[in-house]
């Protein structure tokens, strides 16, 4: 019964870019990194970069229909034509000497004398061996990754996760927070797809939250803020981007916070700027509409990135904070 019930809720979800943790979640957590140091004390990568990438590896995964779903710790994947080699004859070839003799990226990591794509520790070892082509260094380490996804977004995203798994100095960064503060006098409605006027017609891609000029506007991830400044028709906004590769787009701000600039990790309820009214003309145009933030989320597969409705996910995040106040 609870097998089904968890089939459900996953079908429910799916393509939302939520990802609800499992009970074995923590486990998991501390076998990858274990995985990571081991490696790490291998090969002299730092933990860091390689959670980063496999975090990457993981939410690609998850959101695509042309790769299989991650099963086990590591998410790294390899096509069988990566791992064995292009012209080897046995796309699911584990021989090491042979995957080798056909060039293939395929190496024996855990010391079995296998060579498969699907054991962690042997992916790990395979794409630390392309990162040593390269070298360990920051630079480097970007030289190797744009090498392997020729993706100078996929290049960002992982940098960017590094750096906030560096920060806190681990992996198991969940929770979200409310935008705005759930005590403050604020409204909001399902308003996805509705048609917007203002800068040319388009649908709407966001929630907006309608509160009071000042009101507190606060991360509601761990991420790291990727763009901060002016736009025409939102005004002061800033964009985050989350560990599961969601960007989470705010707008029409009154400001920013002092100590918040591109580059900067947060954490759920970081303050990062206040509810305004800006917008609609060149820097400093403000008062065209109502006070309000306008919340947008867009997900990243890998190729591209699309919008999808931030309305359920609110409505959780400001359940579940008031539940916690209530405590």
């Amino acid at each position: 019964m609870r097998t089904l019930l968890l089939l459900a809720l996953s079908l429910l979800v799916a393509g939302t870019g939520i990802q609800f943790a499992s009970a074995a979640e923590p486990d998991l957590y501390k076998t990858r990194m274990q995985l990571y140091k081991k490696t790490e004390a291998a090969t002299g990568i730092p933990w860091h970069y390689i959670a980063a990438v496999d975090q990457y590896e993981r939410n690609v995964r998850l959101s695509r229909k042309d790769l299989p779903d991650p099963d086990g710790a590591i998410s790294i994947y390899f096509s069988p034509e990566q791992w064995a080699g292009a012209a080897n004859p046995n796309h699911e070839d584990k021989h090491p000497v042979s995957i080798s003799f056909f060039g293939g990226a395929g190496i024996d990591g855990n010391g079995n004398r296998k060579a498969s794509r699907f054991e962690g520790e042997d992916a790990l070892q395979a794409f630390a061996n392309h990162v040593l082509k390269y070298g360990t260094d920051n630079e480097n380490f970007r030289i190797a990754l744009w090498e392997y996804y020729h993706r100078d977004k996929a290049v960002g995203i992982i940098m960017g996760f590094a750096k906030v798994f560096n920060e806190f100095g681990r992996i198991d960064l969940e929770g979200n927070a409310f935008p705005v503060p759930y005590r403050s006098n604020h409204s909001y409605k399902n308003t996805w797809g509705d048609a917007r006027g203002w800068g040319g017609r388009r649908m709407h891609e966001g929630t907006d939250i309608f509160a009071g000029y000042g009101v507190p506007v606060r991360a509601t991830s761990y991420g790291i803020v990727e763009m901060k400044g002016w736009n025409r028709f939102g005004g002061w906004r800033i964009g985050i981007r989350d560990l599961n590769n969601n960007y989470h787009y705010y707008a029409h701000m009154s400001g920013f916070a002092k100590d918040i600039n591109v580059g900067d990790v947060v954490e759920p309820g970081k303050l990062i700027g206040g509810v305004g009214s800006s917008g609609y003309g060149p820097p400093g145009t403000s008062g065209k509409f109502p006070p309000h933030l306008h919340y947008g989320m867009y997900k990243d597969n890998g190729f591209t990135e699309w919008a999808f409705d931030p309305f359920p996910h609110l409505r959780k995040w400001e359940r579940l904070e008031k539940k916690a106040k209530q405590r």
